[in-house]
């Protein structure tokens, strides 16, 4: 599972609001929820075109924003 935990953290760390994102056009309130949930079966992430505009934004990488956790060593 891809969790976006750290894109939270990144956001709160450069004090950028998820309102601001929103506003600026950089991600859709839909995106933004699916990031909260993290991938699973039920949820498919975001796209490369979301992920490009969030590094852009907030001056980063991709492994800045999101990182692998396996699913199955949390049962």
């Amino acid at each position: 599972m891809i969790s976006y935990k750290k894109t939270f953290d990144l956001l709160k760390k450069k004090d950028v609001s998820m309102y601001k994102m929103i506003k600026d056009n950089i991600i859709s309130p839909s995106s933004l929820q699916r990031m909260r949930l993290g991938t699973s079966p039920t949820n498919r992430g975001i796209d490369g075109r979301t992920i490009d505009s969030l590094c852009k934004y907030l001056d980063c990488q991709p492994g800045d924003l999101m990182e692998y956790v396996d699913a199955t060593a949390e049962e």
